[in-house]
């Protein structure tokens, strides 16, 4: 059955997005899509959603959302937290990398987030007409999510409400990225650069700056030196999310999922799929370092990724919030078992 969560208040830098819009690149279509597929992952599960559920992307401050008729199951992952306020005037905490279930009327009020991203799934996943096979919002183009901008004040979420309200929520361990360098790839024109130039990039430490956003995320630290001021420039050909370009000043910039299609400035390398989403994490002023990797070492990460992630999947448990009696355990309980009566019967 149909069911939506209404916005009150959009917050700032939150969209809808799913796995992305694949299949449109050589029409100068960009991908779009979840920055941190790992944690959407881990929120949509929460949720019963497969992975690629569309879901809310907060970036910035979270939205404030009010349940039109429940009940809706919604989860939260990331570093924020929210405050459920019922319609009978209660108030509670969703804590991240847990669930609630939202009756008709219920508000949920997102916080900021605290690093990096952040997502909000609900049951069901957002229900949005997909554009070009997607629900990914991509304000550049105006298209996907919600007019194809942020959320804002009184939009309309379409979702699934659930058959029955469900007393039992969901929770997991937050999910940890991996620690170390980024492992990268050698990009297509690593010989437009000095002949050590990978291997000083992956040698030196780079700083995430201010000026980052979903198309790209600029570094700051050792220049990188082309051949020549001729090699600073190409003739424009394709570029994908996790390309690292280098134009003349020599500083890289990773380009992420909102990233064109073409570029013209050389690429050093690229960034493996299995270490994408850790760039979703980053803040300013935080440290990276880059490692590089062959092909079949980067497939091998990617497979180690999934089978983590599938993990993390079946350590979810099941628990019932405070205030809440379970029933099914109390039937399956013998609450009078052995009990002995003292006294003699009574005779009339």
């Amino acid at each position: 059955m149909n069911a939506s969560l209404e916005v009150i208040d959009g917050g700032l830098g939150n969209t809808l997005q799913d796995r992305g819009r694949h299949g449109y690149r050589h029409l100068g279509v960009a991908t779009s899509g979840f920055l941190d597929p790992q944690f959407a992952a881990c929120a949509n599960a929460l949720a019963g959603n497969p992975d690629d559920a569309a879901a809310i992307e907060i970036r910035g401050i979270g939205p404030t959302l009010k349940a039109i008729g429940g009940p809706l199951r919604i989860a939260l992952c990331g570093e924020i937290e929210a405050q459920l306020l019922r319609h009978g005037g209660s108030r509670q905490t969703l804590a991240p990398w847990h669930s609630a279930t939202l009756a008709a009327g219920d508000i949920v009020k997102c916080g900021a987030v605290g690093a990096g991203t952040a997502y909000l799934a609900v049951s069901g996943g957002f229900t949005p007409t997909p554009q070009l096979g997607s629900r990914s919002t991509y304000q550049r183009a105006n298209i996907g999510g919600i007019a194809g901008r942020p959320l804002a004040a009184g939009d309309s979420l379409p979702c699934t409400r659930l058959a029955a309200h469900e007393y039992r929520e969901f929770r997991n361990d937050p999910w940890r990225h991996a620690d170390g360098p980024v492992h990268v790839i050698a990009g297509p024109q690593a010989d437009h650069f000095a002949y050590d130039a990978l291997q000083r990039f992956a040698a030196a430490v780079y700083t995430v700056s201010r000026d980052s956003d979903r198309m790209g995320m600029r570094l700051a630290g050792p220049v990188l030196q082309h051949r020549s001021p001729a090699h600073a420039d190409i003739v424009s050909d394709a570029v994908t999310p996790g390309c690292i370009q280098v134009p003349g000043n020599g500083l890289p910039i990773i380009l992420l999922a909102d990233c064109q299609t073409v570029g013209g400035y050389p690429k050093i390398a690229t960034v493996i799929g299995a270490d994408l989403g850790r760039l979703a994490q980053c803040r300013p002023g935080d440290e990276l370092r880059f490692a590089s990797v062959d092909l079949a070492t980067a497939g091998a990460l990617r497979r180690a990724e999934e089978d983590r992630l599938a993990r993390w999947r079946q350590g979810i448990g099941s628990y019932l919030p405070a205030g809440y009696l379970d029933e099914t355990a109390l039937y399956q309980s013998n609450l009078i078992s052995g009990a002995v009566r003292a006294e003699p019967p009574i005779r009339d």
